[in-house]
């Protein structure tokens, strides 16, 4: 399954539309895309389009768009096969793509308002079943109501403009990433055909995959970086057959996608920490002895911190049903980034302990107990500094600082936000560079170092917890909160910072499964439990800690906990009274 760096195939083409007219001139009969439709088949109906019929549908879709060069088209697409309709059809209109998704789905309405008053669409393209719901969405916007919307199943037959659209370059924008909002509001991120088909050999590089056996499952949001990039434009640039579900299919009953993915030999996929918990939680022990997973090349796991208590479950849980460690592949990635970074080998993920003391005063120091952080590997294709942020100089190995990325998968900067893009994109190294140019560098906002040769990942600068001079790591603490009870939702818990007396004082939020049974006594005895615990493990007294009921702990629309919204919510009464101003 793995193929060696004299053996890297050749991409389609040079853009996203120029692959497709490849494998639909050179492939067309063989099977590009398949969707999984869970809806009204308990065990799934799939529907398959060749590459010559993809073409068709996405000529068909684009003729139907009123749009001229460079302006912009919201995708509020259902997943499925016409959101990879929808989207190629913007990029072969000669439009700009912006991925985003129905605004049926529930909880995200404010943001899809917010995204679409920044990137300023000239149309918009969905489905002939979600064409109403989104016209009654877009006529409550400014100017949403003469917002032209086409449907990506059933355009019209009439082209809606002369046809055809002027070859797309490879320096021409082909979408706008908008980041998940955890750490700020929305920002879209200026993403070329050339940073996407760059990423795409990276990531074939650096994980070894082989596209002559492979087949990418994914039931991955395709709004998301990780879910459009392994979803749609990987398997697009190497003619990869593409397998998705609607990410509800997968919450629903999670051996779905495990399903999938021992269905076909050779099946790679990409999924959030979260989805390896989800998994080994949820999936009874009967459906377990179903799985083929010794068929499965890995599972690139990503897109949140790693929790290696979590990957020892999924492990032990699958191992009867032929998945092995190695199969799993612990990576680092970004959407100002495209999306991948680093990855690890095909061995068992290596899981480092470090001091925590020592992690906080920025040294990353091997200890008997302590913090335990996976390593993600080394870049392919592009280079990775650790910088102090304050003072822009390149640390040496085993110091904390900011990760920093140089390469030609960076992203041009945020969509009509010069400020916010000279800050992020334009960084600069300042002193000894040891080889490393000046710049423009990547600034990541995430906390890392380097130890024996792989990249480790901290945290996040703006979660960062200093209490009382000291610096605590929020996913380290929630880490340490959820192993207080099996009630405690993995992924669920929020740690953050308020203003307390004279200094910042934490808090932590914690979903707990069965809040509502919780008695007076029980619930005073799991808070002690948990004060306790991290006293222990950090050093550190928490101000409060508020055990809620599922789904009251914020999260992006990419699945993330959103501790700042969570401070805002805690901040504001809707978790009770503030211990903490």
């Amino acid at each position: 399954m793995y193929l060696a760096p004299e053996n890297f195939p050749a991409v389609g083409g040079a853009t996203l539309t120029e692959c497709l007219r490849h494998w639909a001139a050179v492939a067309g009969d063989e099977p590009a895309l398949t969707f999984a439709d869970y809806s009204a088949d308990r065990d799934g109906r799939q529907r398959t389009l060749t590459w010559q019929q993809l073409r068709q549908r996405v000529d068909a879709a684009a003729s139907a768009l009123p749009v001229r060069p460079g302006e912009r088209v919201a995708v509020l697409c259902p997943q499925g096969i016409d959101y990879v309709v929808g989207f190629l059809a913007t990029l072969t209109a000669g439009a700009i793509a912006v991925p985003l998704f129905d605004p049926g789905l529930p909880g995200h309405a404010g943001r899809l308002t917010s995204v679409l008053a920044d990137c300023a669409p000239s149309a918009v393209v969905t489905t002939s079943a979600a064409k109403d719901a989104v016209k009654e969405f877009l006529a409550g916007l400014p100017g949403g109501h003469d917002l032209p919307v086409v449907a990506a199943d059933r355009p019209d037959a009439e082209p809606a403009r002369s046809w055809p659209a002027p070859s797309a370059a490879p320096d021409d924008v082909a979408y706008l990433q908008y980041t998940s909002g955890s750490t700020r509001s929305p920002a879209g991120v200026v993403l070329t055909h050339a940073n996407a088909i760059t990423n795409v050999t990276q990531a074939v590089q650096g994980l070894g995959l082989d596209p002559r056996e492979a087949t990418m499952v994914s039931w991955l949001p395709l709004f998301h970086d990780m879910g459009l990039v392994f979803g749609l434009i990987m398997p697009l640039a190497l003619g990869l057959r593409s397998v998705l579900m609607d990410p509800l299919a997968f919450i629903e009953r999670p051996v779905r996608w495990l399903e999938l993915l021992g269905d076909r030999p050779g099946a790679w996929s990409a999924a959030p920490n979260f989805a390896f918990h989800y998994c080994e939680s949820r999936v009874r022990e009967a459906d377990r002895a179903r799985l083929r997973l010794g068929r499965v090349a890995a599972i690139i796991n990503g897109a949140e911190p790693i929790n290696p208590d979590v990957l020892d479950r999924f492990h032990t849980a699958f191992a009867g049903a032929g998945y092995e460690p190695s199969k799993t592949r612990p990576s680092y990635g970004l959407a100002e980034a495209t999306v991948f970074v680093a990855t690890g080998p095909d061995t068992a993920p290596r899981v480092g302990t470090f001091d925590r003391e020592a992690l906080g005063n920025g040294s990353a120091e091997p200890a008997g107990e302590g913090a335990r952080l996976v390593a993600c590997g080394t870049p392919t294709g592009q280079q990775v500094a650790i910088a102090d942020p304050d003072t822009a100089v390149a640390l040496p190995d085993g110091s904390v600082g900011e990760i920093w990325v140089h390469g030609p998968n960076v992203g041009g900067g945020y969509w009509e936000k010069p400020l916010e893009s000279t800050e992020t994109f334009g960084a600069r190294l300042d002193g000894e560079r040891a080889g490393l140019p000046e710049g423009p560098w990547l600034r990541t906002g995430d906390l890392g170092f380097h130890h024996e040769g792989e990249l480790y990942i901290a945290g996040r600068i703006k979660d960062l917890l200093i209490v009382d001079g000291r610096n605590h790591y929020p996913q380290d603490v929630e880490a340490t909160v959820a192993s207080a009870d099996r009630g405690i939702r993995p992924g669920s818990v929020a740690a953050f910072a308020v203003v307390g007396g004279e200094t910042e004082a934490a808090v932590v939020v914690a979903e707990h499964r069965g809040h509502g049974e919780l008695t007076g006594p029980g619930e005073r005895d799991l808070v002690a439990t948990v004060r306790r615990l991290v006293s222990g493990a950090h050093g550190l007294s928490l101000r409060d800690v508020v055990l809620v009921p599922a789904g009251r702990v914020p999260r992006t629309s990419s699945g993330k906990i959103a501790r700042g919204a969570c401070r805002d919510r805690y901040l504001d009464g809707d978790y009770g009274k503030a211990l903490a101003r």
